[in-house]
């Protein structure tokens, strides 16, 4: 196995660069070889997977990755911790295949990546996690697994069933895309600086979407209105995108929902049964 950066290393590579981590872009970083290689492990890497990580910051996980064998594409917002990343890696992995994308994950397209990637592996920052996942997810279809680090409060959300009291709209959105579950803990301690809040694990298998563009553009809209206004009842969530409650009722009538039912009731399967409906009731009053 390679060496992998420790406590002293990731301060020493900081104070080098001149890198303060900054709240902004949600920096924490990993300084726990342990941490690292347990995220590896359950993201099942083998030396032929394609991995996308985003937000390497200094490298810890990087170098994880990397040492597996893995090509590894790391897509990095901060100019300077994009400039530096490579130089880190190959000093205490001369063999590593690495390539390092300077762009906001946000923004990161086919175009920008060397190969299509297998595998999201992840310490996400805290403030974007769930915009920058459903971005990946959606354009990147050979996204089949993936692992990621976030803000336990986002990924108890991620992973959560109707009816729980945090599903909501990411619930939704994820489980378009596949299959989500909490994977594991992890310590606040393993962080340099250390964040005020607990991260956990979370785990992603994918499927095939239920259905093209169209659908899912129409689903989360639906999913969005749904949960905006959560303890409402669906035809009064939903009355301003489907014309008023009366509409709505109906719709949801023959959708098979109940007008009285509440968002959090629904799952990813009963809001694509009602953009269905939604998307052939307009094209039969076209």
């Amino acid at each position: 196995m390679g060496a992998l950066l420790g406590p002293a290393e990731i301060r020493e590579l900081a104070a080098t660069f001149d890198v303060t981590p900054t709240k902004k872009l949600g920096q924490n970083f990993v300084h726990d070889a342990n941490t690292v290689r347990r995220i590896v492990s359950i993201a099942g890497v083998t030396p032929e997977s394609a991995v996308l990580e985003v937000g390497p910051g200094l490298g810890s996980l990087t170098l994880g990755l990397t040492e597996t064998g893995a090509a590894v594409t790391a897509v990095e917002i901060d100019a300077r911790l994009a400039a530096h990343l490579p130089t880190t890696v190959s000093a205490m992995q001369p063999d590593a295949r690495l390539t390092v994308v300077h762009q906001d994950a946000m923004q990161v397209s086919s175009e920008d990546l060397p190969v299509a990637p297998t595998h999201l592996v992840a310490n996400l920052p805290y403030n974007v996690s769930v915009p920058v996942l459903l971005h990946l997810l959606a354009t990147f279809p050979s996204l089949v697994r993936s692992l990621v680090m976030v803000q336990a409060e986002v990924g108890y959300r991620l992973a959560a069933d109707p009816g729980s009291k945090v599903y909501g709209s990411p619930s939704v959105k994820a489980a378009w895309y596949g299959s989500w579950r909490i994977a594991g803990q992890v310590s606040r301690q393993v962080f340099w600086p250390v964040p005020n809040v607990d991260s956990v694990l979370v785990g992603f298998d994918r499927h095939e979407p239920p259905g093209d563009e169209q659908l899912r553009s129409r689903v989360f809209t639906l999913v969005d209105a749904a949960f905006q206004q959560r303890r409402k009842m669906l035809r009064q969530a939903l009355s301003g995108v489907l014309g008023g409650s009366a509409r709505a009722s109906e719709v949801l009538e023959a959708a098979g929902i109940a007008p009285t039912a509440r968002g959090e009731e629904l799952g990813v399967d009963d809001f694509v049964r009602l953009g269905r409906t939604v998307l052939a009731a307009a094209g039969t009053s076209d």
